[in-house]
């Protein structure tokens, strides 16, 4: 944000500390704890995408500590820095999202033990995904949730998710589950198509990520298996049936961009309208995927949504009041 002193977004804070938790079956997973200066305001979890890193968010996570808020975030089971699932490091698998789940009730559940309140969870992507079935299902129930650019519809082309996820759930019985399923990291694509113009439109911020992955390749990962689109496939369609969504009652904001390449606007929107207590932002084409590693007028603006978001639902000391003009609830 403006009037903020310059942050180094490829070094970890000297008061920040990176660790492995183990999840209840051993499973080392990579960790990041950034208590804020003086008094907390509550607590920030935040939950990456797939093939996320915690050091692609180091100055999302600034911005949150400075308005007080105690910052965790998690390198999920199979990538970063907690290990693999599949033989091929760089190959992105998964055989269902169940253990995901269970992931995110164990470590969430000790972060809403361990740490003052009020919590609040801020998923990108899959793991916008991943929370929202957390809260359908009762595995986390933090005072509010917020939901950037989540995964709520894969684009499919002509076929649509039913016979796309049909089509992924055969070729994983073909051959090895765990291979990849295509050769370019996000999604099958023309040659010559950009990765970093489905990400984003900041080529500093697209920059960073390579820096970290090669400073560190042990972190980096590529394309999702077969098994992987299979199982999202189906994850998606079970938090798609009817009742769902409508149960949970915590105060959820998403947002989404309406040019995204990686995951449908339209799920996005018709999510918010199915949520009982819910609010939208949707950014046009100067947006794309990466929201929050967007360009600064679109960050900018995404940042001062979700701080008057928590301000509003999450109870405790509130920062400065922020703007949001011209942003209204979902209908």
């Amino acid at each position: 944000m403006k009037n903020q002193p310059p942050f180094d977004r490829r070094a970890i804070p000297a008061t920040a500390r990176l660790f492995h938790r183990p999840a209840p079956d051993g499973w080392p997973l990579r960790m990041f704890d950034w208590p804020p200066e003086g008094g907390s305001r509550g607590s920030l979890l935040f939950l990456g995408g797939r093939g996320d890193i915690i050091e692609k968010y180091l100055e999302s996570f600034a911005h949150w500590r400075a308005a007080g808020w105690h910052i965790r975030a998690v390198d999920w089971r199979g990538q970063g820095g907690s290990g693999r699932l599949s033989s091929d490091p760089l190959c992105g698998h998964a055989d269902d999202f169940a253990p995901w789940i269970a992931d995110l009730a164990d470590f969430g559940g000790d972060w809403m033990a361990t740490t003052p309140g009020p919590h609040v969870v801020i998923g990108h992507s899959m793991g916008g995904h991943l929370l929202l079935r957390g809260l359908a299902e009762g595995a986390i129930a933090p005072d509010a949730a917020v939901l950037v650019a989540p995964m709520l519809g894969l684009h499919s082309g002509p076929l649509g998710p039913r016979v796309g996820g049909a089509i992924a759930a055969l070729l994983a019985r073909i051959g090895r589950p765990d291979r990849m399923a295509w050769k370019t990291n996000e999604r099958p694509s023309l040659p010559g198509a950009s990765r970093r113009r489905l990400l984003t439109h900041d080529a500093e911020r697209y920059a960073d990520e390579l820096w970290w992955k090669q400073a560190n390749p042990d972190i980096a990962l590529g394309p999702p298996s077969w098994a992987w689109v299979a199982a999202a496939y189906r994850s998606i369609a079970g938090l798609d049936r009817p009742g769902v969504l409508e149960r949970i009652a915590t105060p959820v904001l998403l947002l989404g961009a309406e040019r995204d390449g990686l995951v449908k606007a339209a799920a996005i929107r018709r999510a918010a309208r199915r949520l009982p207590a819910a609010e939208l932002l949707m950014f046009g084409p100067e947006s794309a995927h990466e929201i929050l590693r967007e360009s600064d007028a679109v960050r900018d603006r995404a940042l001062a949504r979700i701080d008057a978001f928590l301000a509003a639902r999450a109870a405790g000391p509130a920062p400065a009041p922020v703007s949001a003009a011209g942003d209204a609830p979902a209908a």
